[in-house]
Formats: structure tokens, sequence, C-alpha cells
């Protein structure tokens, strides 16, 4: 993973970017693509990957690794998941700093200049080809993939459920949260309860519908894009990223998961 500081991120223009593999790696990881499970698994925020040439996007080694970079915790946990009940999985290669894939390219939140309270100074005055580039090697790849491949799912009349796969801050601006867990969803009620009485069944978490999020057309792409637009029950879950920051936690929520995931 590269990444550096400085105090101004430099916004490399389409003709000097290098392809290079290990600087420009696919937009789109995808695990089991045979995966007989009616889950499709989606994790847009599963990257911290930067290209050396964004310089951060003028932003140090710490802020890189928190929240606002990636969901952390959502990849090991979506891998893991992908293992445990034979789904495939889709996972970016990118940080949502750059291009957040949950978002509708025309939202101000797509490529964000600020995360938080954190400014973001190489997202600053982008020009529309910077935009435009973004949206074309990072963007369009990861959803063209997930598109083309329901497509055969449907023509071979495969049942098709699709789970995001997110994280959160257990403290979002000073406030904190009380939730271990959420399931966002917007017309696919029944497949989120069955998934939240699950997952709480134990009596060991608290688990809300539509916290610490709500979906929304502005806001939101993959649920329902992917999920509601073509006709699919669609779930985003968003487990809080200090419950699956270590090896221990991931293979809890691994474990939580399988089980509120089966049929």
């Amino acid at each position: 993973m590269t990444m550096c500081d400085g105090a101004a991120a430099e916004r490399p223009a389409s003709t000097a970017v290098s392809l290079d593999e290990a600087e420009w790696p696919a937009a789109v990881e995808v695990l089991n693509p045979g995966g007989t499970s009616p889950v499709v698994l989606v994790c847009e925020h599963a990257s911290r990957h930067m290209p050396s040439l964004y310089r951060g996007l003028g932003l140090g080694h710490e802020d890189l690794a928190r929240h606002i970079a990636w969901d952390i915790g959502a990849a090991a946990v979506t891998r893991g998941l992908s293992r445990q009940i034979d789904a495939v999985a889709y996972l970016a290669g990118y940080s949502r700093l750059l291009i957040d894939l949950n978002r509708p390219l025309d939202a101000k939140s797509s490529i964000p200049e600020r995360s938080e309270a954190t400014d973001v100074p190489g997202n600053a005055g982008l020009t529309p080809d910077e935009r435009a580039l973004r949206a074309e090697r990072m963007f369009r790849p990861f959803h063209e993939r997930i598109a083309a491949d329901l497509h055969t799912r449907e023509a071979e009349g495969r049942p098709t459920r699709i789970v995001s796969i997110h994280s959160f801050n257990p403290v979002f601006l000073g406030k904190a949260r009380p939730w271990h867990a959420g399931v966002l969803f917007d017309r696919s009620r029944a497949l989120a309860d069955v998934i939240m009485t699950r997952l709480a069944a134990d009596g060991a978490l608290f688990v809300a519908a539509n916290e610490p999020y709500v979906v929304s057309r502005e806001e939101d792409y993959a649920l329902l894009v992917h999920g509601q637009d073509r006709g699919h029950d669609a779930v985003l879950i968003e487990i809080r990223n200090d419950l699956i920051s270590d090896d221990a936690g991931v293979a809890e929520w691994i474990g939580r998961m399988s089980e509120a995931l089966q049929p």
C-alpha cells in the first residue's frame, strides 16, 4: 500500500499516470466467483490504497489509517464470510477518499473535500478531468463488474440477495454511538428483520434498524442500484469498527454473520 505525506497533494493528469500494477491495482477484487450462496457480498470501502502520485491527498499516515480512508475490519469480515457461506464477494481496490464507491457520482460526498472533521486538501478544487479519471479507473469498473455478474446470475435464474459489509466509528464528532451493529435497508424489511433478530438472539448485542445511517438515493449506491433496482433484496450491514479491529473480533463477527445470513 503506497501512501505519502505532503502539504498538498499532486493531482496527476490522465496522460501522466503510470499503470504499474502495484500503484494501480484492479478496481475490484472478486472472491469465490463460483460461490453457491444466494448472498452476494459487496465491500465498497475495503481498501485504503492510494497511488503515490496522490501524495496521500495531503494527509498524514495516521489519518490514512483512520475510518475516513476505509472501513476498518470490513474487508477481513467480508473475506472470511465469503469462505464461510460460499458466497461471491466484491472488494474495492482503492481508498474511499479518492472516490466513494457507495455514493452516486454527482453526490458532494463522492470525492470528499472534508471527511468527518478532517479537511482533505488533495480533493479541493479538482478539475473535471481528474474527477473523470477517478470515475473511469476506480468507480465504473467496480460497479460494471458487479452488474455484469448479476446479469449472468439472473439469466441463470439464481436467487440473489445483496449484502454490503461496512463498519462505523463508535464515536462520531464527539457523540457516542450505542449500537454494536446496524442493518440498513429501504424496501427489504423482511430480510433486515431476520438478520437483526439472529444477530441479537443471544442478548449480547444492541442491533438497530437504519442506524447509524439511513438509506437514500443521494448518499447510497450499491444497495439501491445492484439490489433494489434489479428486484433483489438488499441490505447494508454496519459493524462497530472497534469490534472488528483484531483477528479475534473479525473471527467472532464472521461467525455471527454466517449464522445471520443462513437461508
